[in-house]
């Protein structure tokens, strides 16, 4: 089972940050490869369960489900309902943790999903550069002092 794991530091509180990424909703305000998104049946986006359908910017479309919220922890993981990338049991976690020297915030984001032996390496380049990465770097230009 391949994991992808990124991380990175973001120059803002972690507060600041989670309020951005807490919303699972809330993808195409934060990162810059999803066009639209949805919560399916009317759910609310911080309810357990809930389901979100996304497009992507290349016309992708992908359905993801909300498995575990915390304000606490300040991480959210879901999995993958469907998706174009030819995963499955694929299970992602984002997690924020509060650097207090400089009220900065670790940003951490991995991932766990089957694939096809000879799709491995391209996968984990694409989730761990083209969305893990380029999600992260779009936060940090938000946030940018």
């Amino acid at each position: 089972m391949p994991k992808v794991y990124v991380s990175s530091v973001v120059n803002a509180p972690a507060a600041d940050v989670w309020q951005v990424v807490r919303n699972f909703n809330g993808l195409p305000d934060w990162t810059p490869f999803v066009a639209e998104s949805r919560i399916e049946q009317n759910a609310r986006p911080d309810q357990i369960g809930c389901i979100r359908n996304f497009t992507l910017n290349d016309g992708g479309r992908i359905r993801e489900r909300l498995l575990a919220l915390s304000d606490y922890d300040l991480s959210c993981t879901y999995s993958i309902l469907e998706s174009p990338m030819g995963v499955e049991n694929y299970v992602a976690k984002l997690a924020l943790t509060p650097i207090t020297d400089g009220n900065a915030t670790f940003c951490e984001w991995e991932a766990e999903f089957d694939c096809a032996p000879e799709r491995e390496a391209a996968l984990l380049q694409q989730i761990g550069t083209g969305v893990f990465q380029a999600a992260f770097n779009s936060l940090k230009k938000r946030f940018a002092r």
